[in-house]
């Protein structure tokens, strides 16, 4: 039996989910019709896809990732196909997979979406969420086509959108609310980290000026950072794109040294993607 992009679509699918019951519900099959095309496509193959795992149901194998990365590449060129063919007869249409992490989907994508959905009502857009060095990985193994997230960009071809920069942040009352700066070397180990896949652009400059950044505590997200500064638990030290995104009261500093990155949009290659990605990306720059 030849493999077909049936075959495909459910094992894509399957190594998504990791579990045959899942993959039946979002498919709207039966389990039974997941096994039997699963079957079906190892025998096409000749290879062993997923081994069973009592605890964790199905795991893909070596070749099954390998196999997982390929199909995403043929179901992007599937895509692109019909795409091409649908600018052709003046409707793009097909869909468009983005990673993009929280900041840059609130104060970014909006804008570019409502804009790219007035224009190109047809193609449906998927978004997932995560950090940046998380997103790079999905573009990398083809998850998603397009990535917004923080430099540094290497390995990628990519379009900058923001310049930002890393800020203090204290309580109104605070003893350094007179103060032009914040030394970080001198207030290193009273400053609240919010991480989230921005450390290569902090630790290069903390390297550069030989500063070791001892934080008395290390958080997830910019509203944990927020609350534990209004708690006066410490000088919260946030990018001040991240710290944009959400409302809050507090008084932000200037830092030295200066610590820098950029946010932009990254690729494998802008001029390989879809149609309908590339014109996304255009107005994404143009917003």
């Amino acid at each position: 039996m030849k493999m077909n992009l049936n075959h495909l679509n459910v094992f894509m699918t399957a190594a998504e989910k990791l579990n045959l019951t899942e993959t039946a519900k979002a498919l709207f099959i039966s389990q039974p019709a997941v096994s039997k095309t699963i079957k079906q496509l190892e025998e096409a193959l000749q290879v062993r896809l997923f081994v069973r795992d009592k605890q964790k149901g199905i795991i893909l194998t070596d070749v099954g990732k390998e196999v997982l990365v390929l199909a995403r590449q043929m179901q992007s060129i599937e895509n692109r196909i019909f795409q091409v063919a649908s600018r052709e007869s003046q409707l793009l249409s097909g869909k468009i997979k983005i990673g993009s992490f929280p900041a840059a989907s609130t104060l970014l994508l909006p804008e570019a979406i409502a804009r790219f959905r007035a224009k190109y009502p047809h193609v449906q857009i998927e978004l997932n969420e995560g950090v940046s060095d998380q997103i790079k990985e999905w573009v990398t193994d083809r998850t998603v086509e397009i990535g917004l997230v923080a430099s540094p960009f290497t390995g990628f071809e990519n379009h900058s959108l923001v310049q930002d920069h890393m800020v203090a942040v204290i309580p109104d009352d605070h003893e350094l609310q007179s103060t032009a700066v914040v030394d970080l070397g001198r207030y290193r180990h009273d400053m609240i980290y919010c991480k989230g896949g921005h450390e290569a652009a902090m630790n290069s400059i903390l390297q550069l000026h030989q500063l070791n950044l001892e934080s008395s505590l290390t958080v997830q997200t910019a509203e944990t950072l927020i609350q534990m500064v209004r708690r006066r638990l410490g000088i919260g030290l946030v990018f001040d794109f991240t710290l944009s995104s959400v409302s809050h009261d507090l008084i932000v500093k200037p830092i030295t040294p200066a610590i820098t990155r950029e946010i932009g949009v990254i690729a494998l290659s802008f001029e390989e993607m879809s149609p309908a990605s590339i014109a996304f990306v255009r107005m994404l720059r143009e917003t």
